[in-house]
């Protein structure tokens, strides 16, 4: 992660910018590469992850839409956001969401002799995904396993700890499952203190990993409905982000096309 954040104002031709976050027009092969490349030179890099829900908390929250443009790659997570940035003229030209290409970081991994370390989700969830990505993947190094549910304040004795397991273990990739926003609150309060070459942060890709919860069949996730089938899965906790959310970000699109988005510049309440 870069110590001063890329100016909005000069976007290349290779990004989209939405609600003043950028988003990289990387495919996952490319995307992939820059993780290989990032862990060979012994960078500390952030490969962060936008879909319609993060650029709501972009637009909400200044710390978050900081957090995207101080990342070293912002894929796209999602067909909405693609759709987002074709009303803006503006070109992604291939989105992924983590549970679907873990399989592939981990192959990745196991043939280049990366470690990899899982924090997050509940206890034993995140060994659970290990042991499935070691399943297709035998030869992968998991340099360790945390669950998610520790106190996360900087300074705390836990988070502490949690920090200095990390450290002594130094695995080239940190694969960061709280949610969001927490995790990216998370990366952005320690990754200076922590020694490791890519951080990315999954959100409930450990859930899924795992089998802990049913995705959506293929044929939704395939045409841009996984919105909808993780509604349909986990209708309490997610009806806000979907139900609401969707037309938010679609009406705030439609304000930054005519010209007339105003960024808070403090969080919202």
């Amino acid at each position: 992660m870069d110590t001063n954040p890329k100016s909005i104002s000069v976007i290349s031709p290779h990004s989209a910018c939405i609600f003043g976050a950028r988003i990289d027009n990387y495919s996952l092969d490319e995307t992939l590469h820059e993780i290989e490349k990032a862990i060979k030179g012994n960078q500390r890099v952030v490969v962060a992850n936008a879909n319609i829900h993060a650029l709501n908390l972009a637009y909400k929250y200044p710390w978050f839409r900081e957090f995207l443009n101080r990342s070293d790659v912002v894929f796209c997570d999602g067909v909405g956001v693609q759709l987002g940035a074709r009303l803006l003229g503006q070109r992604l030209q291939q989105r992924f969401t983590p549970p679907d290409w873990l399989g592939r970081l981990a192959a990745l991994c196991a043939e280049r002799g990366f470690s990899i370390y899982l924090l997050g989700a509940r206890s034993g969830v995140a060994e659970k995904a290990a042991a499935k990505l070691r399943e297709a993947s035998p030869a992968l190094r998991v340099a360790g396993c945390q669950h998610g549910y520790f106190d996360k304040t900087a300074g705390s004795s836990e988070n502490e700890a949690v920090v200095a397991e990390i450290n002594r273990l130094s695995p080239d990739l940190l694969l960061v499952g709280f949610g969001m926003p927490l995790q990216e609150r998370w990366l952005a309060d320690n990754l200076q203190r922590l020694n490791v070459r890519v951080a990315l942060p999954v959100g409930a890709a450990f859930d899924y990993v795992a089998g802990e919860v049913r995705r959506a069949p293929r044929w939704m996730t395939d045409h841009g409905l996984e919105w909808l089938g993780r509604l349909v899965v986990e209708p309490r906790r997610l009806w806000k982000r979907y139900l609401l959310g969707i037309p938010l970000f679609f009406w705030r699109v439609l304000l930054q096309r005519l010209g007339l988005l105003r960024l808070p510049q403090e969080p919202l309440p």
